[in-house]
């Protein structure tokens, strides 16, 4: 676009974002690639610009937070867009209904009930407000409307909290670890056996179980394991460089070196 373009005309923020996401989709002068993609296409990268959203937050790399929000609205602006161009819903209804939804959320902060709850109650309360909107929805089970495209982790977690919260839940962190004890000796039998779909069915009874612990110990299981996940690639970039200097590479060292440059990096981080 040159500086002429109509464009520049439309006041900036969020009506000229709306105006750019038209003029990208329009069939006659829009962009080919945009003008191509759907809902379905749409999704994965809205997924992949909420996790860098995540990433820049746990970096705290406060510079890129900007940009990466940037790139996580305009996946609301896009499917606002092939909403309104379906007759589904434009970005004005999207906005007006969550404020709706918020408002009738906080009672205590816009309407006549007090504020002075503690987060605690404010949670549950929370929790039986969105029961209330599931059941008008006609979802009458405990679990529905947990969806089914949440990381598996992170589902498993809120399929056990609602489960939890009519009783469906173990009382003690002891029965829990026997638990885990019970699923790894199944997994090792299944695995012993050599059935490919026994040892899958075994193994996501084993993690669930485990994200079973973490929530009995109050630890968000994505966020302990992306947390492990940076520690690993610490570790194995340190045995890179102590690799790189013996002008070795990986592939290059025995299991032997690797694991010894690996508790290397371990002692150098603890101390």
């Amino acid at each position: 676009m040159d500086s002429h373009d109509p464009i520049y005309d439309t006041p900036e923020g969020l009506p000229r974002l709306l105006q750019l996401m038209a003029r990208l989709r329009d069939p006659e002068t829009g962009c080919p690639w945009d003008v191509e993609q759907t809902f379905e296409s749409i999704a994965p990268y809205t997924i992949e610009e909420a996790y860098e959203v995540a990433d820049a937050i746990e970096r705290e790399a406060w510079d890129e937070l900007e940009d990466e929000l940037g790139d996580l609205l305009l996946q609301v602006i896009y499917f606002a867009q092939m909403g309104a161009e379906r007759g589904l819903f434009d970005f004005h209804r999207i906005s007006r209904t969550i404020t709706g939804k918020m408002i009738a959320r906080h009672p205590h902060v816009f309407g006549p009930e007090s504020n002075e709850k503690s987060a605690e109650q404010q949670t549950r309360d929370w929790e039986t407000q969105k029961a209330s909107e599931r059941a008008r929805k006609g979802e009458g089970g405990v679990l529905d409307g947990v969806a089914q495209g949440l990381p598996a982790l992170t589902r498993a977690l809120k399929l056990q909290k609602r489960a939890a919260r009519v009783g469906f839940d173990w009382t003690d962190r002891g029965d829990v670890l026997a638990k885990i004890a019970e699923e790894t000796a199944e997994l090792s039998e299944a695995a012993d056996s050599k059935d490919r779909d026994a040892v899958e069915d075994e193994m996501g009874d084993l993690f669930f179980v485990l994200v079973n612990l973490a929530r009995h110990l109050e630890i968000d299981p994505e966020a302990a394991l992306r947390r492990t996940n940076a520690k690993f690639t610490r570790r194995f970039g340190a045995i890179e460089q102590h690799l790189f200097k013996q002008g070795k590479t990986p592939s290059d060292a025995s299991l032997e070196e690797m694991d010894s440059a690996w508790n290397d990096a371990k002692a150098a981080e603890r101390n």
